[in-house]
């Protein structure tokens, strides 16, 4: 799967992710798009999954009919994400093509 991550997200989540494909919004050089933007974009270059730390763009953004999934992870702590990474890793395996999730975690 080909994933990208925004800004927010902690890029030694990466390591975690194995046997995925991973880019960085920075790499790409699309990190002050807007997230709408960003969307577009990461589609056209055909990424399968956002990962995000920001919470409130199912709100922001209209996500309806998007073929990127969307992943909002809730603490972007690499600590925290360690403890849920078999939460973590259970919701990539399960996003399809618009879909979106968000999952809380706690400190």
């Amino acid at each position: 799967m080909r994933i990208l991550f925004d800004h927010g997200t902690p890029k030694g989540l990466s390591r975690m992710l194995q046997g995925h494909a991973i880019t960085t919004a920075k790499t790409r050089g699309w990190e002050k798009l807007t997230n709408g933007a960003l969307l577009q974009i990461a589609e056209q270059a055909g990424f399968d999954l956002l990962i995000t730390t920001d919470k409130n763009l199912r709100y922001q953004q209209n996500i309806t009919g998007r073929k990127i999934a969307i992943l909002a992870l809730g603490n972007p702590e690499l600590p925290t994400i360690r403890r849920n990474l078999d939460r973590i890793l259970e919701a990539v395996a399960l996003a399809t093509p618009g879909s979106y999730r968000q999952l809380e975690m706690s400190r």
